[in-house]
């Protein structure tokens, strides 16, 4: 009985976060980085970028948190994750 309680609690915490990170990033308005552009991160919520199977420039999305603890979303272009094996 005490079992099934503890993970109910469980679940139910982790769906909250996930809808806590989902609903976040649908408020925050993206800005888009440019070279300068002054970040202030105090814990990364998410980290998402477009699939890709070939090395190449792909556009990413951070989901943060400030030092005033305001949520923000930042649009990039980084080097795709399949480039890491190619030299």
């Amino acid at each position: 009985m005490i079992n099934k309680s503890v993970f109910a609690a469980c679940l139910f915490a982790a769906l909250n976060v996930c809808t806590l990170s989902a609903r976040a990033e649908a408020v925050a308005t993206p800005q888009t980085y440019t070279y300068g552009t002054h970040l202030d991160i105090r814990k990364v919520i998410s980290l998402k970028e477009d699939n890709s199977v070939s090395c190449g420039i792909v556009d990413a999305r951070m989901t943060y948190l400030d030092s005033a603890g305001q949520t923000r979303v930042l649009d990039y272009s980084k080097f795709a994750d399949g480039c890491n094996s190619d030299n």
